[in-house]
């Protein structure tokens, strides 16, 4: 033979061994890929004891030889006698290989399913229907090819990390949900962990230590278990497209290109986008939210060190209320929609129309607007705290850093002066509140100290009717008394609205013993929930109720030196805005001297006490100084 043939022969072996030595490498890919499924799932461990099927039939000779390479004692170990235990659970598998074939491709669609869900579902529930699954996303595209492309072992650790990841990409979208229906607006990474504690207070107050427990133990399960699933679930469709390595990669290219196409194309489907990038919009808006979060600290400092009054003489502040009562009151989640929803208004307009002419008849007049909270759904001290401060006080940073400072509100502008005694009544607060000392509140009357007997109704500590009769037996009604500023925090008509109080006779209200009567009587949370309808039914009552017990108070109570100021802390939760943005609540002054009114006439606010649609509005951090300025020296 010569040696050009020679060296030709040699080359052909070598180009040979060399190809086989490839095919054992991927032979050795996909026995990697099976035990990083024994790490994630120790019942795959017992599968992966058979033979790969996928692989031996393919390549039957690459498969030994690979697995000969990966472990020389293995291949030189005898083969498996005919008697042993079969593989599986106590040999099922082998029993029932068509089962066990069925269970393990149920098992890799069910992974699939799961990751595809996690992808494309949605932060909020009302877009949560079947058009938002038939998208192609983006992320999942881009993370299929990088697997594919990384080595064995960077492989199975980013497997992993990105099923961690997206397990809690999933739950930060629950969690939104949540929050949306609450409080209209996303979870704030930065400042809203203090919510979570809120929450559970409210699911204990409204059904009971056992309810409280259940939830949370569920929210912790729910949490692992989504975690957990998601990895494996990561894990298994991994391995799955690296034994079919061709087809994956071919099917990630075609999933690619239509993506693209779609995109460029603007193609939809029922008017939603086919190609969607939406994750990573979601990852970059919550990045830019904490970084707003981080800098709104410095932003809130500026604006909180201005301030219109704080070097004007005590003598010359509120001068033109001198020797009045002036009540500011808060009616829980008393909002626009309670006035302009076509399913509520015409009883609630009936309700503001009747106490606008008992006011009258009593002697009384009374101007409304409109003013717009920093909040909706839920944080009423969110919204007190702007009412009160002049500030916006948009979220907890702002309250504590509010509450820490030496920024003066209306209650310490009116002790300031030293011509009134200024008092709270916050039924609602059943713990240590520190905060009330900012508050420059002489004496605090908090739910255990207003003398209530009564039952709780659902998160109400107190029914609002017991709550203002407590503050005429405790303040209002003693003779001899300097004039009193009152802040006055109404409860009744707080989430979730049912069982709801009514109305008793003044003089049988006794120690609110009466009360277990009528919650007895009253509906069951748990029933009304399961229909929005009846969720704004009950809401509506609620609301009624609160105006009920505060105009016939005044009615009943009210002299010449009264100035009531009452309004609603924020609009309630989207179950029953049914979707509506606005975050108006109403406003009204109450008064019998008309000297007051006149003061605020150029405010052209509407007469009585429903505020017309087209009242002006303001926002709430504006009324603080509007007020001061009215009702402080009147030019000459």
């Amino acid at each position: 033979m010569s040696q050009e043939a020679t060296e030709q022969v040699t080359r052909e072996s070598e180009d040979s061994a060399t190809a086989e030595a490839g095919e054992a490498a991927e032979a050795v890919d996909a026995a990697e890929g099976k035990t990083a499924v024994e790490e994630a799932d120790p019942a795959e461990a017992k599968e992966s004891a058979e033979p790969d099927e996928s692989v031996e039939e393919a390549h039957p000779a690459e498969a030994k030889e690979a697995v000969e390479e990966a472990d020389p004692a293995k291949a030189s170990s005898p083969a498996e006698p005919t008697g042993s235990p079969s593989p599986g659970w106590f040999g099922w598998r082998r029993r029932y290989p068509r089962t066990a074939r069925g269970g393990t491709v149920g098992t890799t669609v069910l992974a699939g399913a799961l990751l595809l869900f996690a992808l494309l579902v949605p932060n909020r529930l009302e877009r949560l229907g079947p058009e938002a699954f038939f998208r192609l996303p983006a992320e999942g595209i881009l993370l299929a090819g990088l697997l594919l492309a990384l080595p064995p072992r960077s492989r199975r650790l980013m497997a992993v990390v990105s099923g961690a990841l997206l397990g809690l990409l999933t739950v930060l979208k629950f969690v939104d949900m949540g929050f949306y229906q609450v409080l209209a607006r996303p979870f704030d990474l930065v400042l809203d962990w203090i919510l979570l504690d809120d929450a559970a207070e409210f699911v204990r107050e409204s059904f009971g230590r056992t309810g409280q427990v259940l939830a949370v133990v569920g929210v912790i399960v729910l949490f692992a278990a989504v975690l957990v699933l998601m990895t494996l679930a990561m894990v298994r469709v991994t391995n799955l497209m690296v034994g079919h390595r061709a087809v994956a990669a071919r099917t990630t290219l075609i999933l690619g290109t239509a993506w693209i196409t779609c995109m460029t194309l603007g193609i939809q489907v029922t008017g939603v986008p086919l190609a969607t990038k939406g994750n990573a919009e979601f990852l970059n808006n919550r990045v830019d939210q904490v970084r707003a979060g981080l800098r709104d600290g410095r932003v809130f400092q500026k604006q909180a060190s201005v301030d219109a009054f704080a070097k004007t003489p005590p003598d010359q502040l509120l001068t033109g209320l001198r020797g009045k009562d002036v009540l500011f009151t808060f009616i829980e989640s008393y909002g626009r929609v309670a006035i302009d929803d076509p399913a509520m208004a015409p009883q609630l307009d009936a309700t503001l129309t009747a106490g606008t002419n008992r006011l009258k008849a009593a002697g009384f007049q009374s101007r409304s607007a409109w003013l717009k909270s920093p909040v909706t759904g839920a944080g009423s001290w969110l919204a007190h705290s702007t009412f009160l401060s002049g500030l916006w006080i948009k979220n907890q940073q702002r309250y504590r850093s509010l509450t820490t400072s030496d920024r003066a509100t209306l209650n310490s502008y009116f002790r300031k002066t030293g011509a009134w005694r200024t008092v709270g009544v916050v039924p609602g607060v059943r713990r240590a509140w520190p905060e009330g000392k900012y508050f420059a509140l002489d004496h605090i009357y908090d739910s255990e100290h207003l003398g209530y007997q009564g039952p709780y109704f659902s998160w109400t500590p107190v029914p609002d009717q017991f709550s203002l009769e407590a503050f005429q037996r405790l303040e209002h009604g003693k003779r001899d008394r300097k004039p009193i500023m009152a802040e006055i925090i109404l409860a009744s008509s707080h989430n979730p609205w049912s069982p709801n109080a009514r109305m008793v006779d003044w003089d049988e209200l006794g120690d609110g013993s009466v009360f277990h009567r009528i919650k007895k009587e009253g509906t069951d949370p748990k029933e009304v929930w399961k229909d929005p309808e009846r969720v704004r039914t009950e809401y509506r009552r609620a609301i009624e109720y609160s105006i009920h017990s505060l105009t016939e108070w005044v009615e009943r109570y009210g002299t010449d030196d009264t100035v009531l100021v009452f309004l609603g802390d924020h609009q309630p939760v989207p179950t029953v805005t049914a979707g509506s943005s606005s975050k108006d609540v109403p406003v009204t002054v109450v008064a019998r001297d008309p000297k007051v009114l006149d003061k605020i006439a150029d405010w052209h606010w509407t007469d009585g006490l429903k505020p017309a649609q087209n009242a002006p509005t303001w926002g709430m951090d504006k009324f603080r100084d509007r007020f001061m300025t009215a009702y402080g020296p009147q030019p000459k």
